[in-house]
């Protein structure tokens, strides 16, 4: 595996995005960092995409925890040198609740998944691309950040949240080699039900596969120009 191979930290990587992503990266060559919960996961979908010993390494971690974290970074960097991209696929989703009868633990819940694991996560890989002149951040947002449904507001307050975070990254930035840009998809479609079940709630549906193939653009530098950017994979 050579040294020139960009090194991509993955977070949320054995959740269904992810492990799509890890493939997709993983045929290109990419020397990989792949964060999860539970170890075995990880050797499994290391396994099936293809990544040996030297082109990747598992990393158990709590990403709501900052010092775990910058941990992980300096692990990365102490194996592969550097981190040239981060896959920022950790979320979840929580709703149905009107906003007057909200638990807020859920919106703290929410937070914590979407914004502070975020947060967290770049402000440890962030100083090391900025100092080498290189650096990919990307993850996935949604169309109800900026245009929230009813009984959806904690999912959307994260989400918005995160995704200014980033946008100001992308500011704070500029200039640098340092890119910073989010995906938008309404629903991912994991089963390919757009394709084999056709219906107009599922025309807007986004493939795994297409997230990993807009990612794998943003992450090279032909999208050095890019960032700061909502790229949306939500409508045909």
């Amino acid at each position: 595996m050579s040294t020139d191979s960009p090194v991509v930290l993955v977070t949320g990587a054995t959740g269904p995005l992810g492990r799509a992503v890890v493939k997709r990266f993983a045929a290109d060559g990419a020397r990989m960092a792949l964060v999860g919960r539970n170890r075995e996961r990880l050797d499994a979908l290391a396994a099936r995409a293809g990544l040996g010993e030297d082109a990747w390494m598992p990393i158990e971690v709590e990403l709501t925890d900052a010092e775990a974290a910058t941990g992980a970074v300096a692990a990365v960097e102490a194996r592969f040198g550097r981190v040239d991209v981060l896959l920022h696929l950790v979320g979840g989703w929580a709703g149905g609740t009107a906003v007057v009868d909200l638990d807020p633990d859920e919106v703290r819940t929410m937070l914590d998944q979407h914004l502070w694991t975020t947060f967290n996560v770049v402000r440890a890989v962030v100083p090391g691309m900025v100092e080498r002149g290189f650096g990919r951040v990307l993850a996935v947002t949604s169309p109800f950040a900026s245009n929230p449904a009813g009984k959806g507001a904690s999912y959307a307050i994260a989400k918005a949240a995160e995704e200014v975070l980033l946008r100001s990254l992308a500011r704070e930035t500029a200039n640098t080699g340092v890119t910073a840009n989010l995906v938008v998809v309404r629903t991912i479609d994991m089963r390919h039900e757009r394709k084999t079940e056709p219906t107009p709630k599922n025309a807007s549906w986004t493939t795994p596969e297409e997230i990993a193939d807009a990612f794998v653009y943003l992450a090279s530098p032909a999208a050095a120009a890019v960032t700061g950017t909502r790229l949306a994979l939500d409508g045909r």
